[in-house]
């Protein structure tokens, strides 16, 4: 998790190496995600790597216990299976009431557990600059009241929630139509196929809906006070638009997503001549 947010910052202390892509070109790639927590470890110890770890298990435990409440409160009706084309409209009317209660769940627990995210976030990018303004959850909650009243709990909110909902409505109905018009009713692993479709189909959303994640975690940091979140490292941003247009003009609205296979963006006279 701390690899995966300080790629995500931009934080790159070791330099890239030099290797080849699937078509032999020579390409650099950025440490990986051993490499760059053996690093973390030589710096802050076995501890550094759990830095931010205790508020995020309270943000994730408070959006557990918020999504069963919100289930028990606003119950489903459950709707019969169908899956025949003859009952597309029923189908599908299932799977848009599904996927607004999932919605409304997942919006309601998403702004209950976000405080905690947006402290947990901030722990983790101290290590950029050796920083100790964030040492304990309720130090942080009263450090970013009295700095930032409210509001400060909540940065970053909206693109996060954004993320959520496009990734939900489009992972379910895209799985709907795959297994409405591509999967026949006569095949034999018809079943099997239908069960694997959304999961699938959660993998390759989740991707495109990355640069929400992405943008709401850097407004998470920026200006706070750490060396992180202000220039030279980071612009101060005036919203979370105004930061998604910066990251997208420099190419960077994917930086963070991969942890293995990480490719720096430099000119190709870079490269040495063999």
């Amino acid at each position: 998790l701390l690899t995966r947010f300080l790629s995500q910052v931009g934080h790159e202390p070791l330099p890239p190496t030099i290797g080849r892509n699937v078509l032999g070109r020579k390409v650099l790639y950025l440490p990986g995600f051993f490499t760059y927590a053996r690093h973390i470890v030589e710096v802050d110890g076995k501890r550094g790597l759990f830095r931010g770890l205790t508020p995020r298990l309270i943000s994730s435990t408070l959006s557990t216990i918020t999504r069963g409440s919100v289930k028990k409160a606003f119950p489903l009706e459950d709707m019969e299976h169908v899956s025949n084309k003859d009952d597309v409209k029923t189908s599908l009317r299932k799977v848009v009431r599904e996927t607004s209660h999932e919605m409304m769940m997942q919006c309601v627990s998403r702004v209950v557990s976000h405080p905690l995210h947006v402290i947990s976030m901030r722990c983790m990018v101290q290590f950029v600059g050796r920083e100790v303004k964030y040492s304990g959850v309720f130090s942080a909650i009263g450090r970013i009241f009295k700095e930032e009243g409210i509001l400060g709990f909540f940065v970053g909110l909206v693109p996060h929630i954004l993320g959520d909902v496009i990734f939900l409505w489009c992972c379910n109905l895209l799985a709907h139509f795959i297994n409405t018009y591509a999967v026949d009713d006569n095949f034999s692993q018809a079943s099997v196929i239908r069960s694997y479709t959304k999961f699938v189909m959660g993998i390759a959303v989740s991707m495109l809906t990355y640069p929400f994640l992405l943008v709401g975690d850097l407004m998470a940091v920026n200006n706070c006070g750490l060396r992180a979140g202000l220039p030279p490292y980071a612009p101060v941003f005036a919203s979370w638009i105004h930061c998604w247009r910066y990251l997208s003009a420099q190419g960077q609205l994917f930086r963070g997503s991969s942890l293995l296979f990480r490719r720096a963006s430099v000119p190709a006279a870079s490269f040495p001549i063999d």
